[in-house]
């Protein structure tokens, strides 16, 4: 499995930069015989351009507010019918705008990988990160909703949403908070919830093949993910065990367990900023991130929730 792939059941493989013609994604594995929800493709890849519902274009970036995100599908799929053999579709960059990025030709960003890709391969992409900018996301977007409408037919839903930013965990009070972070020129973090119903007792393996090690793996390979815990995680650390032992978060041991399965995960605020960005040139730039990158990751980590658990339980 290369680095630009994911799953040995259901493997999806993505590519495209951030300002190239176009992101795309492989699909191997996936049965003959799925009717594809086209419409539900549609509005996954809006919840991931726009943010959550109740915080609509709230903070979020220029370019995400004019990206169509149409899906072409290349092979795989006849009369919205999957065939049984390799999907492949892309999206095309239609807001592609790399004259905004000239200037990051000779500095780096702090907190991005321009410099470490540099470093790494001798070579980068310089406009606006490459395949290290969260563009890149929307593919496993539409790769993880194939993923949810097979798993719904076993009864399987999978459900995140955003349930703090930075220190305010009231969902009326999100929207006050980014704006004014906004206003500042700066951005700030968020934490999302996923809960998972219908999955399996039996689900997962001992040791090395862990069902929450597996999700780890993918939720923490999304852009600026820093941390991940399900069950007690890390507010375990101040209770005492006879308090807490009851509480699994849906896995024991590596295994499901057949409760509802619950995670976290934490994202950090988006680095460029107005302030960051002008201290490293010295004049203006344009800006094309978002003050709180939480607000649009809720679906990329359902997407990549339902790959790993189709790689788990469905059978190609």
């Amino acid at each position: 499995m290369s680095a630009n792939s994911f799953g040995d059941k259901w493997t999806f493989t993505s590519f495209g930069e951030s300002h190239g013609a176009a992101i795309g994604g492989v699909l191997d594995g996936v049965p003959a015989g799925l009717h594809i929800d086209f419409d539900m493709i549609r509005e996954e890849l809006k919840r991931r351009r726009e943010g959550v519902e109740e915080l609509r274009s709230t903070g979020v970036s220029a370019r995400a507010k004019h990206e169509p995100d149409e899906v072409e599908w290349l092979s795989g799929v006849l009369d919205g019918v999957t065939l049984g053999t390799p999907i492949a579709f892309i999206i095309r960059n239609k807001d592609a705008r790399p004259e905004d990025y000239e200037w990051l030709k000779h500095t780096y960003r702090v907190g991005h990988a321009d410099k470490v890709y540099e470093q790494k391969y001798g070579i980068r992409d310089w406009r606006g990160g490459g395949r290290a900018s969260a563009r890149e996301t929307a593919a496993r977007v539409v790769a993880g909703c194939l993923a949810k409408q097979q798993l719904a037919q076993k009864g399987i839903t999978i459900h995140a949403e955003l349930v703090q930013v930075g220190n305010e965990t009231l969902t009326s009070r999100y929207r006050d908070v980014i704006e004014s972070v906004q206003r500042e020129g700066d951005s700030i973090g968020g934490i999302i919830e996923c809960r998972i119903d219908g999955v399996p007792v039996g689900t997962g393996e001992p040791i090395f093949d862990k069902l929450q090690a597996h999700l780890a793996f993918a939720i923490m390979s999304i852009n600026a993910c820093k941390g991940f815990e399900y069950g007690t995680g890390f507010a375990g650390v101040t209770e005492k065990g006879s308090e807490i032992n009851h509480i699994s978060g849906g896995i024991s041991g590596g295994i499901a367990d057949g409760s509802q399965i619950v995670f976290r995960c934490v994202f950090k605020p988006t680095p460029s900023t107005k302030k960051a960005l002008a201290s490293i040139v010295n004049h203006p730039v344009v800006n094309r991130s978002d003050t709180c990158i939480a607000t649009r990751a809720v679906p990329v980590v359902e997407a990549m929730t339902a790959l790993v658990l189709a790689n788990f339980i469905c059978e190609p």
